[in-house]
Formats: structure tokens, C-alpha cells, sequence
């Protein structure tokens, strides 16, 4: 998979990392001469250009990327970035960075961006994920479909602790991608149990959060 990231500063480098070593290409973007420093990530393409220029972008080949993520510390470049790669390039997938919870609402389809990610609603989500059993806590949104991805840490009065996932009656729109465990990451087949204390990643359909949370917690939520 082929990925530009806009913004070479620790964010996207941080990011370009991550990708290069799950084997993707990783074209990196930033208009500060001082920000391009291929020597802090080696196996990356560099670019020296403004990611909200046609010209730079069309320069960094667009139209071969399968996603573009808009990883700057400024929202409106951001926005700007996403919607180019869209409209004009045809991206199949831009993620974008939220600097400021206030702008969030900006971060839609209308400009482009696929799923939107908030750095602070990131971090107060880890808070309350790390204090809360049996709540569900919204990591981020996904724009097209309507999904979040959510984590529920399971307790253990829930009637479905030690049972194979298989038999829990998950609400419609609503799929369990992962199960994490004592450090260890668990693929959510039918057959696996799940037990008290598990983190149980999902993404559902906002509609359908609340039965999930009396589900799977019911003596929490009323269930």
C-alpha cells in the first residue's frame, strides 16, 4: 500500500514508521525546509512542499496513493489536504488529524476526510478507559457509515464472562474486531472465550452502543 502523510514532524514521522515496518510505502510531505530530515526515517520518500498546493500534490502523485493522512499541527491544512486528495485525486482513504476539539465538526465527508482523528479525545478516552469497566468509551468515529470503534472493558458479573463469543448475541451493526488480554492480542473467532477484565474492541453503529453496553454489563446499565 502506497501512503503519503502530510506533515513530517514527530506525528508523521512517528506514523511513517509504524507503516514502513507493516511493509507500506510511505511518501512523507511537509513545506518547512527544517522538516525534512530523511535521515530520522531512512526507508521513507521525502517531498519539500505545501500539501494544500495543487501543483505539490499532483508533484507527489496523488493518484497512486491508496491513502493520504493529514498529520500537521494545523487543522485548516489539514482540512485543505484531505479535500484536495478527494476531490481532486480521487484517495480512496484520508485520514486526518483534529489539533482542536472545536473544529472536529469540520472533519467530514464535506471535506473529505474519511475518519477523523482527535489527538485530545484520544487521550481523554485512555483516561476513561483506564478507570472505567463496563462503559463503553468512543475512541474515534469512522465518516462513512456512521461507526465508531469502541472499547468495553468486561466485568465480572457479566453474564457472557467465560462464554465463546460466538454465543453472545451481538446487536446488528455491531462486530467484534479484537480482544485484548494481559499484554496479549486475541483474534475474536467463534470458538474464543472471553473473560472478566478483557479490553473488547468493537465498531458499531452509534445506535446500537447503549444495547450493547446492557448486554454485555446489564447489571450497570439497567439491564
Amino acid at each position: 500500500m502506497r501512503v503519503a502523510i502530510a506533515g513530517a514532524g514527530a506525528v508523521g514521522r512517528s506514523i511513517a514508521r509504524e507503516l514502513i515496518t507493516n511493509g507500506h510505502q510511505v511518501l512523507l510531505i511537509d513545506k518547512s525546509p527544517g522538516a525534512i530530515k530523511p535521515e530520522r526515517v531512512p526507508d521513507a520518500e521525502w517531498l519539500l512542499a505545501d500539501s494544500c498546493e495543487l501543483s505539490s500534490l499532483e508533484e507527489a502523485r496523488l493518484d497512486r496513493c491508496d491513502v493520504v493522512i493529514a498529520a500537521t499541527g494545523d487543522d485548516k491544512v489539514n482540512l485543505v489536504t484531505s479535500l484536495l486528495s478527494k476531490t481532486e485525486f480521487a484517495v480512496p482513504r484520508t485520514v486526518a488529524r483534529v489539533n482542536h476539539p472545536n473544529n472536529e465538526w469540520l472533519f467530514t465527508e464535506a471535506w473529505g476526510v474519511d475518519v477523523n482523528v482527535s489527538t485530545p479525545r484520544i487521550m481523554s478516552a485512555l483516561v476513561e478507559e483506564a478507570v472505567t469497566v463496563g462503559d463503553l468509551v468512543r475512541l474515534f468515529t469512522f465518516r462513512q457509515g456512521n461507526a465508531n470503534l469502541v472499547e468495553l472493558t468486561l466485568p465480572s458479573d457479566s453474564p457472557y464472562v467465560g462464554k465463546p463469543a460466538g454465543l453472545i448475541p451481538f446487536p446488528e451493526n455491531c462486530a467484534l474486531v479484537t480482544i485484548l488480554r494481559d499484554g496479549q492480542v486475541y483474534t475474536p473467532d467463534a470458538d474464543q472465550p472471553v473473560e472478566s477484565g478483557d479490553e473488547l474492541l468493537f465498531v458499531v453503529s452509534a445506535d446500537v452502543e447503549e444495547e450493547l453496553e446492557k448486554l454485555l454489563a446489564p447489571s450497570l446499565h439497567g439491564g
